[in-house]
């Protein structure tokens, strides 16, 4: 993978695992801890959930076309698809739209495949041929097939999302809807319940145009303000890559933050800082387009690994 970023001009960044914010998504968690000054006075940082925020900042500096493979952390996630630690292959490119990305996701799955010497990715009963050319299946048209409801009729054309109406129309499935259920918790509940099994088998799936509510890093789309660029990479059911058309506006992304994490607060009763410094770069970092594949994850469905930590050679105790 590293020769194939190489043999297109890019550049490997190795960034700083602390942070002063580890990320502002409300459904994130991150591992805390504290520096210690010559003085002995005290700052808290973060363990990062990902690379993002400083290789956004080397963008503004003028970097191109970057990459990172990089170790992250993420507390309150276990499971068969989650560790507390793990590696992520993160890489921006300046200058071009967020399907170009798109493409790397196919030739990325394919490398994985063509390394790990097999013509399937397999997880858990589930197949997907990695050299078939990619599904692209917006969220509102996978929603419909699999959900059988119109989702972007509960946005309005600003982006704003109608949680009654989506309300109505879950309950019209055979999943629950709970009174203080948020329009983002119903959407997820559809998301994993109807849509993300039935994504990737075959062939890969690329579920693109989100709800602008949604993605919280992504520019809204020029066609539609109701749905932003990003779309997510899919095979076996499984989600391996999560990819965007990069917001440059600073006072909207700290507008978002803010949001996300009074949403923190709600649910989990702790916010993080927002990072100035990212904000300023921000406003000077050029149109690009960037995207997060879970390495370990590509590994498991190369060579039918059954959880995330039969690839890892020292899984966290626990």
């Amino acid at each position: 993978m590293r020769a194939y970023f190489a043999a297109s001009g890019f550049v490997e960044a190795e960034t700083a695992y602390l942070q002063i914010s580890p990320g502002n998504e409300a459904h994130l968690s991150a591992f805390g801890t504290e520096a210690i000054g010559p003085d002995g006075a005290r700052s808290p940082l973060y363990l990062h959930t990902s690379p993002e925020f400083a290789c956004k900042t080397l963008l503004a500096a003028g970097e191109t076309h970057l990459f990172s493979l990089a170790r992250v952390f993420r507390n309150r996630e276990r499971g068969p698809l989650h560790h507390p630690e793990f590696t992520m292959l993160e890489w921006y490119r300046v200058g071009v739209p967020y399907t170009a990305l798109m493409t790397d996701c196919a030739s990325l799955i394919r490398l994985a495949a063509e390394t790990a010497g097999t013509s399937r990715l397999v997880w858990r009963g589930r197949s997907c041929d990695p050299f078939a050319e990619p599904e692209r299946l917006s969220v509102a048209e996978a929603v419909s097939r699999y959900a059988g409801f119109d989702l972007l009729a509960t946005v309005s054309s600003n982006g704003a999302t109608d949680r009654d109406a989506l309300a109505e129309a879950v309950a019209r499935t055979d999943l629950r809807v709970a009174p203080d259920d948020t329009w983002a918790d119903l959407f997820s509940r559809v998301l994993v319940a109807k849509v993300e099994p039935r994504l990737g088998l075959g062939r890969p799936t690329i579920l693109c145009e989100y709800p602008v509510s949604e993605a919280a890093l992504a520019r809204p789309s020029l066609a539609d303000p109701r749905v932003a660029e990003r779309f997510e990479l899919y095979a076996c059911g499984v989600e391996l890559a999560n990819a965007f058309g990069e917001l440059t506006d600073p006072a909207e992304q700290r507008r978002r933050f803010e949001a996300e994490m009074a949403e923190k607060g709600r649910v989990y009763g702790e916010a993080y800082p927002i990072d100035e410094e990212f904000l300023r770069a921000l406003a000077v970092m050029p149109e690009a387009s960037g995207c997060a594949l879970g390495f370990d994850r590509l590994v498991m469905l190369a060579i039918g690994a059954r959880r995330i930590e039969d690839v890892l050679w020292t899984p966290v105790a626990g």
